[in-house]
């Protein structure tokens, strides 16, 4: 019986020190409101990084040069096979219906599969890149479509949204943030 406790007990120390860590992050009570919404961007305040340059047949392409338009842009990061990316679809349509920019890089799909896609649920961007390999996400930061970058009329990245565009988290946050952007 003693060898079982002195096998256990380091197990059960380490799970009560990583508890002790890990549940004020969880319930939010580590005095940081709003620390476990988002990964910071290194890019906030920056000229956006470098765009694939490679588009879906028939697509135009998105070029540096739309990112500095003078007016806001919203930049899409999807995927046909991810279902958020499928969620968010019907308010990435909205925007652009309400006039807003609307550009989207699709990574790490085949082109196939996006164009179908495209066709079949409806296009918002006014312009699209492919990241094939996935090679051009990680310049930007992005771990998993989708994610969703403000950018500036100069070409700045404003903010950064992590996941679908639904919910109270989109309401809360990146509603206001395009809103703000909007303003400039």
């Amino acid at each position: 019986m003693k060898g079982r406790v002195l096998f256990f007990l380091p197990l059960a120390i380490i799970a009560v020190f990583m508890g002790a860590i890990a549940l004020p992050k969880l319930l939010n009570l580590a005095g940081n409101p709003g620390a476990n919404e988002d990964l910071p961007s290194v890019f906030i305040g920056r000229q956006a990084p470098v765009l694939p340059d490679t588009t879906l047949p028939g697509q135009t392409q998105l070029r540096a040069e739309d990112l500095r338009s003078g007016q806001v842009t919203v930049l899409n990061f999807w995927a046909s096979w991810c279902p958020p990316c499928r969620a968010e679809h019907p308010v990435l349509k909205k925007m652009a219906a309400d006039g807003i920019r609307v550009a989207g890089i699709n990574m790490m799909d085949r082109d196939a599969d996006a164009t179908k896609y495209l066709t079949e649920d409806g296009n918002p961007f006014f312009a699209l890149a492919t990241d094939p390999r996935g090679r051009n996400r990680v310049e930007w930061g992005v771990t998993n479509p989708p994610e969703t970058f403000i950018i500036g009329g100069d070409g700045t990245v404003l903010f950064k949204f992590i996941g679908p565009l639904v919910g109270t988290d989109y309401e809360r946050r990146f509603v206001p943030a395009l809103q703000e952007a909007l303003k400039r």
